[in-house]
């Protein structure tokens, strides 16, 4: 029996582990959420780079990362140090360290934590095939092992912290002929290490499981977890939490620059944090580190917030929601046409099944002025460059607003709108609703009787409409309510439905719906929702839709996601972040993506201006994915990721890479986007700009 990594996924818990100091800084167990960040200067550059830290310490980074590839930056760390004394900067230094051993040996006399690679501290990557017996393989852990003790028991004199940091791009090419490209590889990649350290008795140890892949980067994390859980706590054939594990640093590697940044960044790590999985974070963004504090400090209080409601999850509820919480696979779904009689021909008229995870608008009530306000919605989705709105809500709780309802759906035929259309209604006011939607959203909650559900459920099936329930309940009372709804349908013969669930908690809500619908061996399709708060800046209500969208999307659930337009100025930018929301977990590639490393002091050019310039490029290649990487760390890794890799092998010099081939090397600076636009063009998917 493997433990689960978290205590329950239907309350927010935060998980339990051990306090590990770093400097002054003391990180897990009832510690905030500790925000880092990372240097992109020159580490042998003194005074840089302590201008530098000194503005991330003011920004509100509480530990900043510092790199050290090789013996001369590791020496320099001391000068580091001694300059932000000087300027009395009492914030903790981490060094960062791949390939070289001995740098980290160095760099442990003057800082207080080392962050090292496994995939790299005592190996080589060359993507070599090759099968080994298990002799063998333990012949290779042992001597990786001897590498990196001299560097545990260093730090344990010292009393200076360790973060083991896989990185999905940098596997061994050993855990990867033995694992694969897997999560699964990532977690085996750290315990080896780990291994080491607790032979030593050093616990001081932190963990990062980074992937550019936010689904790779979830599943990473909950296996880790649920492998330590496994590590340390047995008794009596059950599953007990202590706190004797080891805390998390949690990030999204790689994960590019502007909203598309920001929106990855969100779903990678909001979704671990909304788990109670993560005790210190990076958001890793193509600019300047300086801009990635706030972005992480809002990540964390949004956490921070949701681990102190109290929320609990309803007693006795031992469904699951997912087959496997550590494998991304979408829930299987109904497949229903939602056009409708009201707008036959209409755009996109299905969801579920085999169908993409569809964007919708929720404009709310009727307009009181329904003809300028659909002009207003056509000018707006003109203005949305290569996506379609695909389906549209508007609200018609009010009986007096009969008639404002008709004039709104003989403007958007008038103008040959063709999208599908819903209205939320009361489940008791439904009749003149049924003639112009493609779908009616009826709301239910505890108050509303079961003979109300069940009358407004037998008058959509008589007119052969989709009914959506929208689930409005704390969220311990959802999976009572779904017993509802599902008794209802049955009831009246009603067919064609599907639910969404508007709750306090809309992470844990939905999950709580989808596995009492698996209880019941019922199959229909979920709309996810978001409505932006009225006091929300617009990072803010990016940011807390990228999680609360992200997650579910990201556990396989979903199957439209309806965003609310009150709020966005421009309101298309509310349709644009459904679609980034999508792109950021993996689900619909829409534009180009573009997986670029933050900068770091190892950066072989700006990184920052390079990727600016290769977007302006090459944006328009709808579904093409193109890696920006900064150095050879994760470069040649990440390519396997992506159909292109512009990576920096030198001072003014690129490497060309197709997959995870390099098809061209020393190219200067200077020629590398024109190869780079050459190389797609050969390849055939190039196609020229509108």
């Amino acid at each position: 029996m493997s433990a689960p990594f978290i205590e329950s996924p239907y309350a927010p818990r935060r998980r339990r582990t051990r306090e590990v100091a770093v400097g002054e800084i003391r990180l897990g167990g009832s510690q905030p959420i500790r925000i880092q960040s990372m240097t992109t200067t020159d580490t042998l550059d003194t005074a840089g780079t302590a201008d530098q830290i000194e503005q991330l310490a003011d920004a509100g980074c509480e530990i900043a990362r510092v790199t050290a590839p090789s013996l001369r930056e590791a020496e320099n760390l001391a000068a580091i140090r001694s300059e932000l004394d000087r300027r009395g900067v009492r914030i903790p230094l981490v060094a960062d360290i791949h390939f070289t051993p001995n740098a980290a040996m160095i760099a442990a006399e003057h800082v207080e934590k080392v962050r090292i690679n496994p995939g790299n501290y005592a190996d080589k990557k060359k993507f070599a095939v090759r099968e080994y017996t298990d002799v063998q393989y333990a012949e290779e852990v042992e001597r990786v092992a001897d590498r990196f003790r001299p560097l545990v028991r260093r730090c344990k004199e010292l009393g200076r912290a360790i973060r083991i940091g896989t990185n999905h791009g940098s596997l061994s090419d050993r855990i990867m002929n033995r694992y694969g490209d897997t999560p699964r590889g990532m977690v085996e990649s750290a315990l080896e290490f780990l291994d080491v350290c607790e032979h030593e008795g050093f616990r001081d140890v932190v963990f990062s499981m980074k992937a550019s892949n936010t689904q790779v980067a979830i599943a990473a994390y909950r296996l880790l977890a649920s492998s330590l859980s496994d590590r340390f706590i047995r008794r009596d054939g059950d599953i007990e939490y202590d706190e004797r594990s080891y805390p998390f640093h949690v990030g999204v590697t790689e994960a590019g620059d502007g909203e598309d940044g920001r929106v990855k960044s969100a779903i990678g790590i909001g979704s671990l944090l909304a788990d109670g999985i993560g005790d210190t974070i990076r958001v890793s963004l193509t600019e300047s580190p300086i801009k990635e504090v706030p972005v992480a400090r809002a990540l964390a209080d949004q956490a921070e917030r949701l681990w102190s409601c109290g929320a609990v999850a309803p007693s006795g509820f031992d469904a699951v929601f997912v087959d496997d919480v550590y494998t991304h696979r979408r829930r299987e779904t109904l497949r229903i046409e939602t056009a409708g009689p009201a707008l036959r021909g209409a755009l996109r008229g299905a969801l579920g099944g085999e169908e993409p995870v569809r964007v919708e608008l929720e404009l709310g009530p009727v307009p009181d002025d329904p003809e300028a306000a659909v002009d207003s919605l056509i000018a707006a989705l003109g203005r949305a460059k290569d996506i379609e709105c695909e389906g549209l809500l508007v609200d018609s709780l009010d009986p007096s607003a009969a008639d404002q309802l008709k004039r709104f759906v003989r403007a958007l035929e008038s103008r040959g709108v063709k999208i599908p259309l819903a209205i939320r209604v009361e489940a008791t006011w439904i009749d003149p609703c049924l003639p112009l939607a493609s779908r009616l959203v009826v709301m239910v909650g505890a108050l509303v009787p079961d003979e109300s559900m069940a009358e407004a459920a037998a008058k959509v099936a008589k007119a052969r409409l989709v009914l959506e329930w929208e689930l409005r309940a704390p969220s311990d009372e959802i999976p009572a309510l779904v017993d509802r709804v599902i008794a209802a349908s049955a009831r009246s013969k009603l067919e064609t439905w599907l639910i969404s669930v508007d709750a306090d908690l809309p992470i844990h809500a939905n999950r709580l719906a989808v596995a009492r619908l698996r209880e019941r061996g019922v199959k229909v399709p979920l709309v996810l929702r978001y409505r932006r708060n009225a006091d929300e800046t617009d990072e803010d209500a990016l940011l807390r839709a990228s999680v609360e969208l992200g997650a579910p999307l990201c556990d396989g659930l979903g199957d439209a996601v309806s965003m609310g337009l009150q709020g966005w100025d421009p309101p298309e930018r509310a349709l644009e972040l459904g679609y980034r929301i999508l792109q950021g977990a993996r689900l619909r590639t829409t534009w180009t993506e573009f997986i670029s490393c933050p900068s770091c002091g190892r950066t072989r050019f700006d990184l920052e201006e390079t990727t600016a310039r290769i977007k302006a490029r090459t944006q328009h290649l709808s579904g093409v994915k193109i890696a920006i990487m900064g150095c050879i760390v994760n470069g040649p890794g990440e390519m396997a990721d992506a159909d292109f890799g512009y990576v920096g092998s030198g001072p003014g010099v690129v490497n060309l890479y197709v997959g995870k081939e390099c098809v061209s090397r020393q190219i200067p600076s200077a020629e590398a986007d024109d190869r780079l636009v050459d190389l797609i063009r050969q390849r055939g998917m190039w196609k020229e700009p509108d």
